[in-house]
Formats: C-alpha cells, sequence, structure tokens
C-alpha cells in the first residue's frame, strides 16, 4: 500500500512535499515495508551487525575475507548496493533506560546506585560512540511490486551470504528508517524522534517534518545542519596496496560522521569486453610508440614504463575475472563529519586526511557539491557522484567495513569493556541459546570477585533465584548485605545445620519406593567415602536392612 505521494488523491492517502523540503531530502515516497522511492528509483535497507574481524587470528580472518569477496560476488547486477557505517553519540535517555538499573524503592536501591555511577563511569571512559551498519540497495524498477519482488530476493541472499560470516541481518522498517536520517540530521536530539504513521495520515502532515532539522545549508566546501557544520570528503586516490583496516581506523575518530562505500557491480560479458578494449588500446599504443621510435632509426629502445605498467595491469585483470572469479565492479567511497563548529570541523577533516595519508589514500573535500555529496553519503541509495574506481571483487573486499562485535543488550549486566573499541559489555545471558558459563584463571585473577559482581548485579536487576554453595564461607557477607540468607551446615558449629542422610521427606523417590531408594542413595554414600572395593557383602546387607 502507497504512503505518501507528491500529490493528494481521492482516498485522502498522500500529501504534496514542501519544494525547499524535497530538495534537501529528496525522498518522493516512503512505504509501509521500509521501500523508499528516490528520483525514480526505489530502494531498500538491511541493517547487518558486526563479526570478531580485528581480533581473529590471521588464518580466520583470511576465511572471513574470502566469505565476504564471495559476498560481494553475491550483490545483483543491474543495481547498485551501498555499504554505510554510522557513527554516532550514544543516546542517554536510552542508554538509562536499557542498560542500567531501575530504582525499586527498597533498600538495595543504594546498591543500584552505586552500580549504575560504575556503569555510567566507565561509558564516560568510552568514546562514547555506537556504530551501526546498514547495506542499501537500490534499482531502477517500473513499479513497486516488481521492486518488492526483487528485494525479497536480494534480502534473502543478503541474508545467506553474511550468515557465512556469523553475521545476522535484520530488516527495517519504515520507522527505523526514518530514525536513522532523523539522528543524523538532528544530532544530539535522538529521543525527540515521534512518526506514528496513522497520525500522520489524518493529519495530512509531511513525513520530512519528522527528520528534517530546523535548518540546512549548503557552501563552498561545507554544509550547516542545525546548530551543527558537516562536510563531505570523498576517497580521490587509491594506495596501491591498501590495509584492511583502513576504513575501521577512519570509523575509530571519535566523531559523528557516516560513511558509505557504494559497489555497483558490473555484468562479467560487459567486464571482459571493457577488459579487451582497454587492453588493445594500450597495445596501440605502445605499437605506434614503437613506430615513431623505428622511423627515428632507434631500434633498441626500450617501452616506456608507464605503458609497460598499463599493460601488465590490464592483463593482470583479465586474468582475474577469467581464472580467480573475480567480478569487476565500480566503487565509491565517501565521508561525512559533523562538528559543533567551523573551526573545529577543520580541524577533523585535516585529522581523517592525515588517516587517509597514513594509509596511502588520498580524501579530497567535495567543493561546490556538498548537497550531492550528502545524498550520496546517506544510505537513501542514490550515487550523485561521478567519482567511481574500477575495482576487482578483491580490492573491493580491502574495504572491510567489519571489526569486532559489541554486546549491549537490554536488561542486561555490565561484564567489562570491549577490548577493541572500547565500549561497554553489557550481556544477558538469559537471551543465548545456552546461558551457562564458568569462569576460569589463575590465582588471583579475580575469580571470586567475577562472581561476586555478577551476582549482585542478578540481585540487584532480577527475581531469580540464586544458590551459592560456599565451602570457604566466604560470600556470607555479601548474602546477608543483599538481604539473602546465609544456611550454615556444619557438624561442629552448635548453631549450625545438620544433614540426616537417612532423613525421608514426604515425596521422596518421585514416585518410586523411597525406601529401595533410600537404600541405594546410603549404599553409594558410602562408596563414594570409603571406596567400592572396601565394602564386604555383609556390610552391604546390614546398610540394606
Amino acid at each position: 500500500m502507497i504512503l505518501f505521494k507528491h500529490r493528494r488523491s481521492a482516498e485522502r492517502d498522500a500529501f504534496s512535499v514542501p519544494r525547499s523540503v524535497q530538495k534537501s531530502i529528496p525522498i518522493k515516497r516512503i512505504y509501509q515495508d521500509g521501500v523508499f522511492q528516490v528520483s525514480g528509483k526505489f530502494s531498500k535497507t538491511w541493517r547487518f551487525f558486526d563479526v570478531n574481524y580485528a581480533v581473529a587470528s590471521p588464518e580466520k580472518q583470511r576465511e572471513l575475507f574470502m566469505t565476504y569477496c564471495s559476498f560481494l560476488n553475491s550483490l545483483p547486477i543491474g543495481a547498485t548496493a551501498k555499504i554505510t557505517l554510522f557513527n554516532r553519540q550514544l543516546n542517554q535517555k536510552d542508554f538509562g533506560r536499557t542498560l542500567l538499573m531501575p530504582m525499586q524503592g527498597d533498600r538495595r536501591d543504594l546498591y543500584r546506585n552505586e552500580y549504575n555511577a560504575l556503569v555510567l563511569g566507565k561509558a564516560a571512559e568510552s568514546n562514547n560512540l555506537i556504530q551501526e551498519k546498514y547495506i542499501t540497495v537500490s534499482a531502477e524498477k517500473k513499479s513497486v511490486e516488481e521492486a518488492r519482488a526483487f528485494f525479497s530476493r536480494v534480502g534473502t541472499d543478503l541474508t545467506t551470504g553474511l550468515s557465512r560470516m556469523s553475521s545476522s541481518v535484520r530488516e527495517i522498517t519504515v520507522n527505523d528508517r526514518l530514525r536513522l536520517l532523523h539522528d543524523f540530521y538532528r544530532p544530539g536530539e535522538e529521543q525527540l524522534f515521534r512518526f506514528n504513521l496513522e497520525d500522520t495520515i489524518r493529519k495530512g502532515h509531511d513525513f520530512r517534518d519528522c527528520i528534517a532539522p530546523d535548518c540546512i545549508s549548503f557552501q563552498k566546501n561545507h554544509y550547516e545542519l542545525g546548530n551543527h557544520v558537516g562536510r563531505t570528503l570523498f576517497l580521490r586516490e587509491y594506495a596501491s596496496f591498501i590495509s584492511d583496516a583502513t576504513i575501521t581506523e577512519l570509523m575509530d575518530y571519535p566523531r559523528n560522521m557516516m560513511l558509505s562505500i557504494d559497489i555497483i557491480p558490473v555484468a562479467m560479458d560487459e567486464a571482459v569486453s571493457d577488459i579487451r578494449k582497454r587492453i588493445m588500446s594500450v597495445e596501440s599504443d605502445i605499437t605506434r610508440w614503437q613506430q615513431r621510435q623505428n622511423q627515428n632509426n632507434n631500434f633498441t629502445a626500450n617501452i616506456p614504463y608507464d605503458l609497460e605498467q598499463m599493460r601488465s595491469e590490464t592483463k593482470e585483470f583479465m586474468t582475474d575475472l577469467m581464472s580467480r572469479d573475480q567480478r569487476m565492479m565500480l566503487a565509491l567511497v565517501t565521508l561525512t563529519h559533523l562538528a559543533d563548529n567551523l573551526e573545529q570541523l577543520d580541524q577533523d577533516t585535516e585529522a581523517l586526511q592525515a588517516i587517509g595519508r597514513a594509509r596511502g589514500c588520498q580524501f579530497n573535500i567535495l567543493r561546490y557539491q556538498q548537497e550531492d555529496a550528502l545524498n550520496t553519503v546517506l544510505p537513501l541509495g542514490l550515487k550523485r557522484i561521478d567519482a567511481t574506481r574500477t575495482l576487482t571483487t578483491e580490492c573491493t573486499a580491502v574495504l572491510m567495513p567489519f571489526k569486532s562485535q559489541e554486546i549491549q543488550d537490554a536488561g542486561g549486566i555490565y561484564y567489562g569493556v570491549n577490548a577493541v573499541s572500547h565500549n561497554l559489555i553489557i550481556c544477558n545471558r538469559g537471551n543465548l541459546l545456552n546461558g551457562n558459563g564458568f569462569i576460569t584463571g589463575v590465582s588471583g585473577s579475580g575469580k571470586s570477585m567475577a562472581a561476586k559482581q555478577e551476582m549482585t548485579a542478578l540481585a540487584l536487576s532480577t527475581d531469580h533465584d540464586i544458590i551459592i554453595v560456599d565451602p570457604e564461607r566466604e560470600y556470607g557477607e555479601l548474602v546477608r548485605a543483599l538481604g539473602g540468607e546465609v544456611i550454615t551446615i556444619s557438624a561442629s558449629d552448635p548453631n549450625g545445620c545438620h544433614i540426616n542422610a537417612l532423613d525421608l521427606s514426604e515425596g521422596y523417590g518421585d514416585g518410586k519406593e523411597p525406601l529401595v531408594m533410600k537404600s541405594e542413595f546410603i549404599m553409594s554414600l558410602y562408596e563414594q567415602l570409603m571406596g567400592a572395593d572396601k565394602i564386604e557383602p555383609q556390610e552391604k546387607s546390614i546398610i540394606d536392612r
């Protein structure tokens, strides 16, 4: 069902859009399932989750890299795929609602306040940024029904390809997609996002009202976005050898920013034809150069280095396509970042360009193209910058978007800090398929402290039953402080409890003969205490009687 159009229809399901807003946010129509129509194209966005690539062994990294190459090879022909990495400030309101302990109004609120202060302190030490990863596929289709059928097939391929890397894919709704744009257009106001489809249709409002900033102005080399300023860069010069850590190093810079990698797969027949034309062109240049040298009676001159290098590269490219299961892809890397003022923006731009230069890559500012560049970076499905580079599958895969998996489960407890991203590890083991665990380590490494910390967090935030078997009597004070009950079992303590192994409680045996079950228990108890070979037959008879 179409939710919004440009012109009002008789069914009152469409609303006109102001031209100024339309120019800045080039979304023509949105649909309930998250499909957007932008500039004659239909696009859809999926969110995918990180994998532990940076901390993996070299063998595991190579395996993940080859799997990612296979995923890129499966991207659809005739469509544009945009991989977007979005760094944004942690929403303090959402953080407090999902990751901090709520007060219960009892005497243990003192400990909950202390726990929340600890978590907030650790969060302040981190870069206070969270990174989200999205992939947007756009294609020109005649109708939205045709686009939906196409995106259904693409979604299945994306799920299958990324699952081989232990990454999951989630299709986002129209609200999620609008919220993504809202969080970028309105940094610091993430908690103010409101969008209700029924109310918007009933009131006749424009859906862009819920995401558009107060003002947006595009200048020569930057743009103004409400109370913030931003700038968009593009990767102009690629290094001869690009490290797979280039993208992650750029995104580690602690600022609100968004980086997009546009990938346009080229059909194999078109790629082979194009490379053959390039080879013929290079050979023609070499032949003409040699003819000029022969006319000058220079029959021993060597072919110039640049022509020889072009010949070698084109032949190697053809070999990759024909023999190494590579595909030709057109790639474009764009990056936009936000700052509070122009001075800070210039400093951040220099820092990002320095990070690129350290890896042999040159990022340049897009001058007089900031509007087109911004719409290219955003996960809308547009590519309005003509600065693509011809790459093979492996060269494209080097622009690796994966780094380390983040664990921040709602309702979880604090376990530590991610060694790579320095973000908090908040895990809810109840969400796992198998939530069991054990703690190992050398003496003095903090095993008991880790156990006490987890027990305390569970006691303060849940109503779980916690049973502690404590032979060393080191958990008693903690249990009493948390309002628990300590039962001392001792044969020598007059105030302790005693266990009668011969005791028969009601319902003992689960329906079986209780005396037989108790006899077998006592027999196994003696065998454990004395050894199975130490009990004589007459002693077993006495125990049975």
